[in-house]
């Protein structure tokens, strides 16, 4: 990848202000020290960070890849694919020394079903909608203003008069486009439609535009017929005349699980966590959606092993985050209030090596976006920690809308300071990122997000490389003192390790993101 002008710049006076303090890091690329880094007690910055290495982080996503493989093609919750990630980062943390927790939890689950009957047969891969009815369906499929010719604009199902003349009883089938998916479920609704197929809108090549869809209708029971989400692929063949389809959504309670790994600190009662979702969606692997969080957490976990922290610091991997933060949801509910006060933080890691990443910080200062959430007291510092890491990296870095829209939510919601790391999802890159950060301008950050593509092919290296290392910087430094966040003092970390200030964001976003944060809640076309 190239490397920008404005990069070149921050690398020349970071390496300028390392020379200065006399503490030079190994790249997390370098191969270890003497001792080798499985031997050694990683208790300075300079050790750590040159012990987390990405040829690390990229075996344990390759893993994942090969569980994925294994279970047919996905990790996603209530498979075996989930299940046999459970079973490898717990054992992963065991081999390394940590406490490992498997911790269920119950949710409200949904089996779904999308038939061909006539005039083909198959079974067409589908996401069930957030916010979908209950029920099971066989029918003519009625497509309703719908636009298979390129370029595929259309306002299918966006207005009731598209509706005119629908017969009772049948499946509508709608394309993507030009409004909201809870528009086009309520009008085929209102018109007497017993089931709603939403098949993508076809108007690129790119994954995100042909794969298929996952509709958000914006909240719990919007509509009481079932409603699922398709590829363009399926969208046609169900257009065909005289098609009729089965869809069937069926609501039932389900368990999953949390993993909770403990490294016991020296001091109780001030925990530092940090968190990863480890499920996919159930349309691919999930390598970086969110293999890549988790993996990072793998590694910088297996290399503070060896080390005694002040404060106990406290990883988990969550369940069912792509079916609306489920899992870190559950285990807050399960907390004791005693106990949620007991954690000093929270950090979290979800999608960390885009393909065409941007550097994204979470924007406790609101800075760039108003947040939308009430920021707790102490969050700023953990977005200062992670931008003084970028500058001491020579890497420029930009604000993430602070949105609630991951697992964070959970514990802004109880004031838990919480921060985190972001790399971009299905918003485009502009001409200024790709100045900034290389990569393509007009392509999505992670073209494959939420799609079968999203596999070990879809990682930069560098951007994960760039970030497991600020994930130890994070978790290494309020390991030993969140005086900073909460007031609670700690100790020093040895070694002459200068911290700088901020070089500040980029500011390359005009306004609010929309979907650049994981919008799990709110409605999108």
């Amino acid at each position: 990848m190239m490397l920008s002008r404005r990069r070149g710049t921050l690398a020349a006076a970071a390496a300028a202000a390392l020379t200065a303090s006399a503490v030079v890091a190994a790249p997390s690329g370098a191969a270890p020290a003497k001792n080798g880094c499985e031997n050694r007690t990683n208790n300075t910055y300079a050790k750590l960070l040159e012990c987390v290495r990405v040829d690390g982080v990229m075996e344990h996503l390759e893993a994942l890849q090969q569980i994925a493989d294994d279970n047919g093609g996905n990790r996603a919750a209530q498979s075996p694919g989930y299940d046999a990630s459970v079973d490898y980062v717990v054992d992963v943390l065991e081999a390394a020394g940590w406490s490992a927790e498997v911790v269920p939890f119950t949710y409200a689950a949904v089996d779904s079903a999308l038939t061909q009957l006539s005039p083909d047969q198959a079974e067409f891969p589908h996401a069930d909608a957030t916010g979908t009815g209950e029920g099971d369906v066989t029918a003519e499929v009625v497509p309703v203003d719908v636009n298979l010719d390129p370029p595929r604009a259309n306002s299918s199902g966006c207005e009731a008069q598209d509706f005119a003349d629908f017969p009772t009883g049948a499946i509508a089938l709608v394309q993507r486009g030009s409004c909201a998916f809870s528009v086009k479920a309520l009008n085929a609704e209102a018109a007497g439609a017993s089931a709603v197929v939403i098949f993508n809108q076809g108007d690129s090549d790119a994954a995100d535009r042909t794969g298929v869809v996952n509709p958000t209708l914006g909240g719990e029971g919007v509509v009481d017929i079932p409603v699922v989400g398709t590829s363009f692929a399926a969208g046609q063949s169900l257009a065909q005349d005289g098609s009729t389809a089965r869809v069937a959504v069926d609501f039932y309670d389900a368990t999953s699980y949390n993993v909770i790994g403990e490294l016991a600190g020296r001091t109780d009662g001030n925990v530092v966590m940090a968190g990863a979702h480890l499920d996919s969606v159930t349309v691919g692997p999930g390598i970086n959606d969110n293999g890549s969080g988790s993996a990072g957490l793998l590694e910088v976990a297996q290399q503070m092993s060896k080390s005694r922290p002040h404060n106990t610091v406290r990883f988990a991997w969550w369940g069912a985050e792509e079916l609306g933060l489920l899992g870190s949801r559950a285990w807050v509910d399960q907390r004791s209030e005693s106990e949620l006060e007991d954690i000093a933080l929270y950090l979290n890691f979800d999608m960390i090596g885009s393909p065409n990443y941007y550097l994204g910080v979470y924007d406790a200062d609101e800075s760039s976006f108003a947040a939308p959430v009430v920021v707790p007291e102490g969050s700023e510092d953990i977005e200062e920690t992670f931008e003084s890491f970028y500058t001491l990296r020579g890497e420029p870095y930009d604000d993430s809308a602070f949105s609630g829209r991951s697992d964070y939510q959970a514990f802004i919601d109880n004031g838990i300071p919480s921060g985190g790391l972001f790399t971009g999802a299905e918003v485009v890159k502009t001409a200024e990122q790709q100045e900034i950060w290389g990569g393509t301008a007009g392509e999505s950050f992670d073209q494959c997000y939420h799609q079968a593509c999203d596999t070990i092919g879809n990682i930069d290296e560098d951007a994960l490389d760039v970030n497991a290392d600020a994930v130890a910087f994070a978790v290494f430094r309020y390991a030993a003192s969140t005086e900073a966040v909460n007031g609670v003092p700690g100790r020093a970390i040895p070694g002459k390790f200068e911290i700088p200030a901020p070089a500040g964001p980029e500011h390359t976003f005009a306004g609010p993101l929309g979907g650049d944060e994981h919008d799990h809640e709110a409605e999108r076309e």
